[in-house]
């Protein structure tokens, strides 16, 4: 059964940093894209960063140039590391997880993790 669980999320000042693991059991992280999505309350989900296998990232405008996907295949971990936080990153970050290709909506990730929770006071 695969499971993915997130780590790292916490209370944190305005410009500080973090970094979210999402580690992933019966799951080649290989063959399947892994995506951070966040949701803020009041919010819908929001994808904020994603990688494929060979490596390609995607982020979205808001986070280009703070935060950075990588992935360790040899550990099934994927990472984002979050720098330069604002008050409005502050939401649940989850991790999720998809065969082969990343892809932009939640609808389309089949594995979930239980998120993370990222609050930036400012």
């Amino acid at each position: 059964q695969v499971q993915l669980v997130e780590s790292g999320g916490g209370l944190v000042q305005a410009g500080d940093s973090l970094r979210l693991s999402c580690s992933a059991s019966a799951l080649s992280s290989a063959a399947h894209a892994m995506a951070w999505f966040r949701q803020a309350p009041w919010k819908e989900p929001e994808l904020v960063a994603a990688i494929n296998g060979p490596g390609t990232t995607y982020y979205v405008d808001s986070v280009k140039g703070r935060f950075t996907i990588s992935r360790d295949n040899a550990k099934n971990t994927v990472y984002l590391e979050v720098n330069s936080l604002k008050p409005e990153d502050t939401a649940v970050y989850y991790c999720a997880a998809r065969r082969w290709e990343m892809a932009k909506t939640e609808y389309e990730y089949s594995y979930w993790g239980q998120g993370t929770q990222v609050t930036v006071s400012s």
